[in-house]
């Protein structure tokens, strides 16, 4: 699986987010791009572990306090693209707000899969605030041996 970077993160950038991206564009770890920078927990991008064993990529997301109804996940053009949005919630006129450190944020991140990933077999699972979604590949079905006779 391929990631491509799209050019959409903030132009601010932590030390951290600029010693990543020196290293990831001078050729370290090109098997995967992500394509966007996580900023800070849950900032502007969930965060996301991606994981490949012999059958199948493993993506997990970190998106807390959703349901699976909130989710949109779609294939196109080998671009798989992940969004959520929750709906505002209710203010009630008789309650003042004291304090807000946190709120639900819609987001949508988009990643390049590579001809591996079977499309037909993506699974999706939401459970104790991560998406995991099971990316199969494809089998590789292999010419069988055949032997050249010179003449």
């Amino acid at each position: 699986m391929t990631f491509v970077k799209f050019n959409q993160a903030p132009a601010v950038k932590s030390f951290g987010g600029l010693v990543e991206e020196i290293f990831n564009n001078a050729g370290f770890n090109k098997a995967w791009k992500d394509d966007f920078h996580t900023h800070d927990f849950y900032g502007a991008y969930p965060p996301v572990n991606i994981t490949e064993s012999k059958d199948a990529y493993q993506v997990d997301l970190l998106v807390p306090g959703l349901s699976k109804e909130d989710f949109k996940i779609n294939l196109e053009n080998k671009t798989l693209t992940i969004s959520a949005e929750k709906a505002a919630e209710s203010k009630d006129e008789n309650q003042k707000q004291l304090r807000r450190e946190f709120s639900f944020r819609s987001f949508k991140r988009s990643f390049t899969l590579n001809e591996q990933v079977d499309a037909g077999k993506i699974q999706a699972k939401y459970e104790n605030g991560v998406l995991k979604l099971q990316l199969a590949k494809k089998e590789n079905v292999q010419d069988p041996a055949k032997v050249i006779v010179v003449e």
